[in-house]
């Protein structure tokens, strides 16, 4: 990545995206259809009719990114601030892949119950709401909550967007690693937002052996320093109880690492003390768990990262465009487990022959966000 090359793109753009007309303003009939009086009429009618706000307005196209800045890709905790130009980034993305218009909301405040009365409150400007960088545990208890008490989509895309990324990929490796995906045995390092999402949705398609690994080593009933997010993961049966060490045990005959910590983490002979030909998912940003050549050196069947600059990709905007414009057209108002799954396999089907540098659609693929937008669509249906 060229540092300099990015800042000199932001400082000239101001902004990734603008408010564009799709009406002129050039007479006074103009003025009056899209201004007074005109809107009185179509406020009058959305008053005795709160569902023709769908009708009259952009509500129906438009989704609201927040964040607090407390879990900036892979910075920490910087505020709001400096977590504007990821949501600028994010509504750009949104806009060139699914032609949705999104707006990028920063709160300076921090509580999960700060930030779920200031959603609360913006909600009825938009039809889904898409949460991002925002810190664990507070996350989840924003997210369940927000999803339980408003009308319109609620995701965590950090968490959810991630979870249905590597759940496509890993369908596809374990096609090429010759090994049901069930029977696969995993190891996921890191327990935050997008660790516990991508355990839970593992665990739902049917991976049977899931161990978890967080900063202070396996988690398991054994530990009494858990928190209610990683104690529930037991307790639902996600992930498997009465082990005890650190990742170098875990990973001992693994088939499957996937890492969603920090760089350097992974080293080589704990690839070599994995099952024979193991799948690594070395997803930290921006530099990986373990580099893909010394995964590879170490006898790595597949490895994937975060990165654009190496094949395997793993990066959620190939799952949340289409998602969310799933559910926006069919005016979907919970995004579920099942239509998480059904995105998943979505893109997975799309990578006709899997191979060991291509398990995930790549993100420039036309196909991709019509893709996944149906499959959520009859998931609800």
């Amino acid at each position: 990545m060229d540092e300099e090359r990015a800042r000199r793109v932001h400082r000239t753009l101001k902004g990734k995206t603008e408010v564009s007309l799709k009406q002129s303003i050039e007479s006074r009939a103009d003025l009056a259809d899209v201004y007074t009086p005109g809107v009185g009429v179509v406020s009058a009618d959305i008053g005795a009719d709160l569902s023709k706000v769908w009708e009259y307005t952009g509500k129906g196209n438009m989704v609201a990114v927040v964040s607090d800045g407390s879990a900036i890709l892979g910075l920490g905790d910087l505020g709001p601030e400096a977590a504007l130009p990821v949501m600028e980034g994010k509504c750009a993305l949104f806009k060139r892949f699914a032609g949705i218009n999104a707006v990028p909301i920063v709160l300076d405040v921090h509580s999960a119950q700060e930030i779920i009365a200031a959603v609360r409150a913006i909600a009825p400007s938009f039809g889904a709401i898409n949460l991002e960088d925002i810190a664990a545990p507070k996350c989840f208890e924003i997210e369940s909550t927000l999803a339980r008490e408003l009308p319109i989509p609620v995701m965590h895309d950090d968490q959810h967007g991630t979870a249905i990324v590597v759940l496509a990929g890993l369908i596809n490796a374990a096609k090429v690693r010759g090994k049901p995906l069930a029977d696969l045995s995993v190891v996921v390092n890191g327990a935050g937002a997008a660790g516990v999402a991508i355990m839970r949705i593992l665990a739902s398609y049917g991976v049977r052996s899931i161990c978890a690994v967080d900063s202070k080593g396996i988690i398991s009933n054994l530990r009494s320093d858990l928190t209610p997010e990683k104690r529930s993961l037991l307790i639902e049966g996600v992930i498997v109880g009465g082990r005890d060490g650190a990742l170098a045990d875990a990973l001992v005959q693994a088939d499957v690492f996937i890492g969603v910590s920090k760089a350097r983490v992974l080293t080589a002979d704990h690839v070599r003390s994995m099952a024979p030909e193991p799948i690594i998912f070395a997803l930290a940003n921006p530099e990986p768990e373990i580099m893909p050549d010394e995964a590879y050196a170490a006898g790595a069947c597949i490895v994937a990262t975060g990165r654009s600059d190496f094949p395997n990709q793993i990066n959620n905007v190939i799952a949340y465009p289409g998602v969310f414009r799933g559910v926006l057209d069919a005016r979907i108002p919970k995004i579920t487990e099942p239509m998480k799954r059904a995105a998943a396999e979505a893109l997975a089907e799309l990578v006709d022959a899997p191979d060991r540098e291509h398990i995930i659609p790549d993100v420039f693929d036309p196909r991709v966000v019509p893709a996944v937008a149906a499959r959520v669509q009859a998931c609800s249906q």
